[in-house]
Protein backbone atom coordinates (compact mmCIF):
# COMPACT_ATOMS: atom_id res chain seq x y z
CA UNK A 1 0.00 0.00 0.00
CA UNK A 2 1.56 3.36 -1.13
CA UNK A 3 1.74 6.03 1.14
CA UNK A 4 -0.59 9.22 2.11
CA UNK A 5 0.23 12.53 0.70
CA UNK A 6 -0.09 13.33 4.87
CA UNK A 7 1.98 10.67 5.22
CA UNK A 8 4.65 11.75 2.78
CA UNK A 9 4.33 15.40 4.27
CA UNK A 10 5.25 14.37 7.48
CA UNK A 11 8.54 12.42 6.23
CA UNK A 12 9.36 15.80 4.69
CA UNK A 13 9.34 17.30 7.72
CA UNK A 14 11.06 15.03 9.23
CA UNK A 15 13.86 14.39 6.53
CA UNK A 16 14.06 18.68 6.84
CA UNK A 17 14.81 18.44 10.15
CA UNK A 18 17.06 16.15 10.34
CA UNK A 19 19.45 17.62 7.31
CA UNK A 20 18.26 14.75 4.73
CA UNK A 21 17.54 14.88 0.77
CA UNK A 22 13.85 15.11 0.14
CA UNK A 23 15.05 13.77 -3.70
CA UNK A 24 14.06 9.82 -2.53
CA UNK A 25 10.41 10.61 -2.00
CA UNK A 26 10.49 12.23 -5.66
CA UNK A 27 8.33 10.35 -8.52
CA UNK A 28 11.20 9.64 -11.10
CA UNK A 29 9.50 12.42 -13.34
CA UNK A 30 8.98 14.93 -10.23
CA UNK A 31 8.70 18.40 -10.29
CA UNK A 32 10.41 20.42 -7.17
CA UNK A 33 9.73 24.53 -7.96
CA UNK A 34 9.99 27.83 -6.62
CA UNK A 35 7.84 30.47 -7.40
CA UNK A 36 9.50 32.67 -5.33
CA UNK A 37 13.37 32.34 -5.45
CA UNK A 38 16.92 33.39 -5.04
CA UNK A 39 18.78 35.26 -8.35
CA UNK A 40 20.36 32.06 -9.89
CA UNK A 41 17.65 29.94 -8.67
CA UNK A 42 16.52 27.98 -11.50
CA UNK A 43 12.34 28.39 -11.49
CA UNK A 44 11.79 24.25 -11.00
CA UNK A 45 14.23 21.05 -11.61
CA UNK A 46 12.19 18.08 -13.33
CA UNK A 47 12.73 14.26 -12.34
CA UNK A 48 14.00 12.95 -9.26
CA UNK A 49 18.09 12.44 -10.13
CA UNK A 50 17.83 16.33 -10.96
CA UNK A 51 16.47 17.40 -7.89
CA UNK A 52 18.52 15.39 -5.90
CA UNK A 53 21.91 16.96 -7.57
CA UNK A 54 20.00 20.10 -7.24
CA UNK A 55 19.67 19.99 -3.58
CA UNK A 56 22.33 18.26 -2.60
CA UNK A 57 24.96 20.99 -4.37
CA UNK A 58 22.41 23.86 -2.87
CA UNK A 59 21.94 22.19 1.02
CA UNK A 60 25.62 22.00 1.17
CA UNK A 61 26.57 26.07 1.39
CA UNK A 62 23.50 26.32 3.51
CA UNK A 63 24.47 24.08 6.02
CA UNK A 64 27.79 26.04 6.35
CA UNK A 65 25.84 29.24 6.78
CA UNK A 66 22.64 27.89 8.97
CA UNK A 67 22.77 26.07 11.87
CA UNK A 68 19.44 24.63 12.06
CA UNK A 69 18.23 24.12 16.10
CA UNK A 70 14.54 23.13 15.00
CA UNK A 71 11.72 22.66 12.49
CA UNK A 72 8.19 22.62 13.38
CA UNK A 73 5.63 21.65 10.50
CA UNK A 74 1.95 21.94 10.49
CA UNK A 75 0.02 19.71 7.39
CA UNK A 76 -3.47 20.85 6.13
CA UNK A 77 -5.19 18.56 3.96
CA UNK A 78 -7.03 19.59 0.54
CA UNK A 79 -10.09 18.77 -0.99
CA UNK A 80 -7.80 17.19 -3.33
CA UNK A 81 -6.90 14.06 -1.47
CA UNK A 82 -3.22 14.14 -3.89
CA UNK A 83 -2.71 17.63 -2.48
CA UNK A 84 -1.20 18.92 1.28
CA UNK A 85 0.12 22.20 2.21
CA UNK A 86 3.02 22.02 4.52
CA UNK A 87 3.87 24.96 6.46
CA UNK A 88 7.61 24.93 7.85
CA UNK A 89 8.75 27.15 10.31
CA UNK A 90 12.49 26.49 11.15
CA UNK A 91 14.93 28.16 13.87
CA UNK A 92 18.31 28.28 14.28
CA UNK A 93 21.21 30.28 13.83
CA UNK A 94 22.57 32.05 10.79
CA UNK A 95 26.47 32.59 10.41
CA UNK A 96 26.24 35.01 7.84
CA UNK A 97 24.15 37.52 9.82
CA UNK A 98 25.61 36.46 13.10
CA UNK A 99 21.93 36.04 14.63
CA UNK A 100 19.71 34.05 15.16
CA UNK A 101 16.56 33.35 12.55
CA UNK A 102 13.20 32.06 12.32
CA UNK A 103 12.01 31.10 8.50
CA UNK A 104 8.77 29.91 7.36
CA UNK A 105 8.02 28.42 3.52
CA UNK A 106 4.68 26.82 2.57
CA UNK A 107 4.43 23.92 0.34
CA UNK A 108 2.23 22.67 -1.96
CA UNK A 109 2.95 18.86 -2.37
CA UNK A 110 1.14 16.94 -4.95
CA UNK A 111 1.67 12.99 -4.31
CA UNK A 112 0.49 10.22 -6.78
CA UNK A 113 1.15 6.29 -5.61
CA UNK A 114 3.12 7.44 -2.49
CA UNK A 115 5.62 9.55 -4.79
CA UNK A 116 5.52 13.58 -5.11
CA UNK A 117 5.13 14.59 -8.34
CA UNK A 118 5.19 18.15 -7.78
CA UNK A 119 6.26 20.37 -4.85
CA UNK A 120 5.76 23.92 -4.72
CA UNK A 121 8.25 26.07 -2.67
CA UNK A 122 7.20 29.32 -1.03
CA UNK A 123 10.07 30.49 0.32
CA UNK A 124 11.10 34.06 1.38
CA UNK A 125 13.73 35.16 -0.92
CA UNK A 126 14.47 38.43 1.14
CA UNK A 127 14.14 36.18 4.31
CA UNK A 128 16.58 33.34 2.27
CA UNK A 129 18.95 36.71 1.43
CA UNK A 130 19.24 38.11 5.00
CA UNK A 131 19.95 34.84 6.30
CA UNK A 132 22.60 34.63 3.60
CA UNK A 133 23.99 37.76 3.78
CA UNK A 134 23.55 38.03 -0.29
CA UNK A 135 20.85 40.87 0.60
CA UNK A 136 22.90 43.44 -2.09
CA UNK A 137 23.21 40.58 -4.88
CA UNK A 138 18.72 40.28 -4.15
CA UNK A 139 18.41 43.41 -4.63
CA UNK A 140 20.91 44.08 -7.79
CA UNK A 141 18.89 41.47 -9.33
CA UNK A 142 15.90 43.23 -9.00
CA UNK A 143 17.03 46.34 -9.81
CA UNK A 144 18.19 44.97 -13.13
CA UNK A 145 14.55 43.33 -13.91
CA UNK A 146 12.00 45.46 -15.90
CA UNK A 147 9.48 47.12 -13.75
CA UNK A 148 5.97 45.05 -14.85
CA UNK A 149 3.35 47.27 -16.75
CA UNK A 150 0.98 46.88 -14.04
CA UNK A 151 3.38 48.35 -11.13
CA UNK A 152 3.36 52.01 -13.12
CA UNK A 153 1.28 54.93 -12.13
CA UNK A 154 -0.65 56.17 -15.30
Amino acid sequence: MSRSSREVAEEVCKLIADGGIIADLFAADGVFAWPFRMPGQPAEVRGSDAIRAHLTAMLGPMRQLLAVESVEGTIRETDDPEVVMLQLVQHGQSRAAKAPYQLSALAVIRVRDGEIVRYDDYVNPIGLATLFGRQRELAAALMRRPTPQWAMSS
